[in-house]
């Protein structure tokens, strides 16, 4: 109902049109040797500000209202925004009294569904990035400029979000053009000054989420190497007084033991010193973007495996204490084992999901720099190869 009524209130505005359009020329602001151009510039403003009328009280404090465009754009209602598309196509181009378009506000309020909608729009895409607000700010400047009050959909660590914004301004600086991703603001900050500037305080509870994190993660891993190395001295059943060979070796449990038990203490210490390499890290802003995730990543998974392995070394234990009993004890033991794995696994579910989407983007940047070798490119090699192989076999007598 609230849709259908908005589609109504959609075809008989006409706010959009009081607003102005995008115009192709953009003053760019550069670094200068010197500060002849900044000074030049001050002497026009202040010319311009003299020719200009007084204004009077109403007119200061008259406030501007936004059309529906730009209201929809800053609330997220996507639904509204294509209507509005939809009859208005043109109306994308238009800007606010601010100077800024619908990129430099999706941006801003991070709404990336938004912003999607308008980057698949080839033509007004390509004036639309060359705009410049009456701050001076392009859209890389917006990615910085993210409103103090914004929450994200997902609740995630600071080290997440500050991740997040990063693969964000790496994104809007692809499509920026190359001659603004250096452009000073009014503030004399550029793009990235003012999202290192913007970011600061993010930075610093990101560096104190993953310090908190390694350090726990890395005490249980250590805890777990100290448990497995100890019961690879005391091994179940205990070793012959005179030889010294182990009571149990040749049951079927012994070698299950043996072995989940070394690789426990493997991952345990492998976990142990990728914690370590997060804690000495410089934690400068680029490695939120992929290194630290990563390594926090691998550490979790390493410690995970070294837990479920754990786990198996007491099960196979308990079993070959108790191999004569029926099967069903056998399997009862093995379900008690996986219950404490399970909760570490679930528990820390959320964050390694999270956490993958470093892998992904590790991923992406390999097949970027090796094209040859994604998968499409080794699908094609192998169907050639086979109608090769056939054709061959065609040919022969």
């Amino acid at each position: 109902m609230a849709l259908r009524l908005a589609k109504f209130l959609i075809t008989k505005d006409t706010s959009w049109r009081t607003t102005k359009r995008v115009e192709d020329q953009y003053e760019p602001k550069t670094h200068e040797y010197g500060e002849e151009t900044s000074s030049l510039r001050e002497e026009i403003e202040k010319e311009n500000e003299e020719q200009k009328p007084p204004r009077s009280m109403e007119t200061t404090n008259k406030r501007i209202a936004e059309t529906p465009l730009f209201l929809a754009t800053k609330s997220g209602c996507v639904e509204i925004f294509k209507e509005i598309i939809q009859l208005y196509p043109w109306a994308v181009e238009h800007i606010d009294h601010k100077g800024r378009t619908v990129l430099h506000v999706a941006i801003k309020y991070r709404q990336i569904e938004i912003f999607k909608i308008v980057e698949k729009m080839e033509v007004p895409m390509r004036r639309l990035v060359r705009k410049i607000d009456h701050n001076h700010n392009t859209i890389l400047h917006m990615v910085g400029k993210k409103r103090k009050d914004h929450m994200p959909q997902e609740m995630q660590s600071a080290a997440l979000q500050l991740r997040k914004d990063m693969l964000l301004f790496e994104h809007v600086k692809k499509i920026c053009p190359s001659h603004l991703t250096k452009h000073i603001n009014s503030d004399g900050h550029t793009a990235e000054e003012l999202f290192a500037r913007k970011n600061k305080k993010l930075c610093h509870e990101a560096k104190e989420w993953l310090k908190r994190t390694a350090e726990h993660c890395s005490l249980v891993a250590v805890l777990i190497a100290t448990v497995a190395f100890a019961a690879a001295y005391t091994i179940p059943g205990g070793p012959n007084q005179k030889t010294g060979i182990p009571l149990l070796l040749n049951q079927p449990f012994f070698a299950v033991f043996t072995m989940t038990d070394v690789l426990s203490l493997t991952f345990a210490l492998t976990s142990v010193i990728i914690f370590l390499s997060i804690l000495t890290s410089p934690f400068r802003l680029k490695d939120f973007k992929q290194s630290l995730p990563q390594n926090l990543m691998l550490g979790i998974t390493f410690l995970i495996f070294s837990v479920s392995m754990m786990m198996l070394a007491f099960a196979a234990t308990v079993i070959l204490m108790i191999h004569k009993r029926e099967q069903w004890t056998k399997i009862a033991l093995y379900t008690a084992a996986f219950l404490p794995v399970s909760i570490f696994a679930f528990s820390y579910l959320p964050l390694y999901i999270s956490l993958m989407k470093t892998f992904n983007y590790s991923l992406k940047k390999i097949t970027m720099l090796f094209p040859q070798f994604t998968g499409d490119s080794v699908l094609s090699w192998a169907a050639n190869s086979f109608h090769c192989q056939k054709s061959i076999g065609h040919n022969s007598p």
